[in-house]
C-alpha cells in the first residue's frame, strides 16, 4: 500500500515538474510588447504580406521603366513590421513612415555625393537622418536603413541619384501606408492611430471634468516621464489613458468584494417607454430624482430619462429617452466609478441576463460605499501592530 502511494506521489511530482518546464518554455515565446496576442500577430503577418506584395507589384508593373533602381527597397520590410504589428506606435504613423523614409533617403543621397568613402558616408548618413527625422517629427527606425541604402545600395541606386528619393523610396512609402490604411479598416485597429478621447466637461463650464481633477494629472505624467529619462515608444495620451484605467482596476481589485447587487436600490421607480412625458416629470419631482430608468412591458430597461430630456416635445417617453447605462448584479461596484463620474450619468441600471430591471446604483450609493470602505481600512490600519505590513 505504501509502495503504491510512493509511486503515485512520484508520478504526480513528475507531472508537476513537466508542467512547470512547459510553462518556462512557453514563456520564452511570449510577446515582448504589452497587449500583443497570437491573433494580432497573425493579423500582422497577413497585413505585411498583402501590403508589401501590393506595393511591390504596383511599383514593378507601373514604374520600373522610369529607373533601374529596385522596385521595392529593403527598408519597406522594416516599415511593414511597424505598420502592421504595432499600428498604434508613434513611429508607425503615416508621416513617420513617408517623411522618415523619404527625408532619410534624401540625406543619404546627399552624403554619398559628398563623402566618397562608403563606410564613413554610411555612418554620417544615418546620424544625419536621425537628426533630420527628430527635427521634423517623423522619427522612423527604417529611415536609418533608407539612408544607408542610398549610400551602399550598389550601382543601380548610385545611378539613380536624387531620383532614388522619389522612386522607389517615397512611392514605396506612400503605397505601403495606403495599403496599411486600407487593411486596418478591417483589422479592428485604428489607423492612423488616435488616442481615446478624454472625458469632456458636460456642463459647459471652464473647469476640467471631475475625472481630470483628481488622481493622475497631466503634470504627474510629465514629471514621471522626465524622471524616467528614456524615450518611450508610446503616445503620451495613450499612456495617460492606460494609467488611468490601471488606477481604476487597482481600486476594483482592492474593493472587488463589493458588488452592484450588494449596494443597489431594489425598490426602483421606473417609467414605461410608452408613458406620457408628464408622467415621467411628475415621478422625478415626487421622488426628487435626477433620472429614471425607462422600461418596456416586459420590465426590460430600454433607456433613461431625466429633466434635461423633458425640455423637448414628444408624444411618449420613448421619443425623449437617452440610451441606458447598465451593469450586472455581480459587477464590482467600483467599476461604476468611471461612468458615474463622467458628468452625464447619475445612476446605473442593474439588470439580469435578459436586461430585466433589478435595481439601480446612484452616485450617492457609490460615494457612501467609498467613504465606508476607506473608514474601515483606516480603522484596520490603526489596530494593526506597528511593523506589520498588510
Amino acid at each position: 500500500m505504501h509502495q503504491k502511494k510512493r509511486l503515485l506521489l512520484r508520478r504526480w511530482k513528475t507531472i508537476v515538474l513537466k508542467k512547470r518546464e512547459n510553462r518556462r518554455r512557453l514563456a520564452l515565446f511570449k510577446p515582448i510588447l504589452p497587449g500583443a496576442n497570437l491573433k494580432d500577430r497573425l493579423i500582422a503577418c497577413c497585413g505585411a504580406m498583402l501590403g508589401l506584395a501590393a506595393t511591390g507589384l504596383l511599383c514593378h508593373n507601373l514604374l520600373t521603366h522610369i529607373t533601374s533602381a529596385p522596385a521595392l527597397v529593403a527598408p519597406m520590410g522594416a516599415s511593414a513590421v511597424l505598420l502592421f504589428a504595432v499600428p498604434a506606435s508613434p513611429l508607425a504613423q503615416p508621416w513617420s513612415i513617408i517623411g522618415g523614409n523619404t527625408l532619410s533617403a534624401l540625406v543619404g543621397v546627399m552624403v554619398a555625393a559628398l563623402i566618397p568613402d562608403p563606410m564613413l558616408a554610411g555612418g554620417v548618413a544615418v546620424a544625419l537622418a536621425i537628426a533630420t527625422m527628430s527635427m521634423t517629427r517623423c522619427l522612423h527606425p527604417p529611415g536609418g536603413a533608407a539612408a544607408l541604402t542610398a549610400v551602399i545600395g550598389g550601382p543601380a541606386v548610385a545611378a539613380s541619384g536624387m531620383q532614388f528619393v522619389l522612386y522607389p523610396v517615397a512611392v514605396n512609402s506612400i503605397l505601403l501606408v495606403l495599403a496599411g490604411w486600407t487593411f486596418h479598416r478591417f483589422s479592428g485597429h485604428s489607423y492612423p492611430h488616435r488616442a481615446p478621447p478624454k472625458p469632456a466637461n458636460t456642463h459647459g463650464t471652464a473647469d476640467p471634468p471631475a475625472q481630470a481633477r483628481t488622481g493622475l494629472t497631466a503634470n504627474d505624467l510629465d514629471e514621471a516621464i522626465r524622471e524616467l529619462g528614456e524615450a518611450l515608444d508610446v503616445n503620451r495620451d495613450d499612456l495617460s489613458t492606460l494609467l488611468e484605467k490601471a488606477e481604476l482596476h487597482a481600486m476594483e481589485r482592492m474593493h472587488g468584494g463589493i458588488t452592484c447587487g450588494d449596494i443597489m436600490a431594489r425598490d426602483v421607480v421606473a417609467v414605461s417607454a410608452d408613458a406620457h412625458p408628464e408622467v415621467a416629470r411628475a415621478r422625478l419631482i415626487e421622488h426628487a430624482f435626477r433620472t429614471l430608468p425607462v422600461v418596456d412591458r416586459r420590465n426590460v430597461v430600454v433607456g433613461l430619462v431625466g429633466h434635461q430630456h423633458l425640455v423637448r416635445d414628444a408624444a411618449t417617453v420613448a421619443g425623449l429617452m437617452a440610451p441606458p447605462v447598465t451593469a450586472g448584479p455581480e459587477t464590482p461596484a467600483f467599476r461604476l466609478l468611471g461612468p458615474l463620474s463622467d458628468g452625464r450619468t447619475h445612476e446605473v441600471a442593474i439588470v439580469d441576463g435578459g436586461g430585466g430591471l433589478l435595481g439601480v446604483v446612484t452616485q450617492t450609493d457609490l460615494l457612501l460605499v467609498m467613504a465606508r470602505t476607506n473608514l474601515l481600512q483606516s480603522l484596520e490600519s490603526a489596530k494593526r501592530p506597528a511593523g506589520l505590513v498588510a
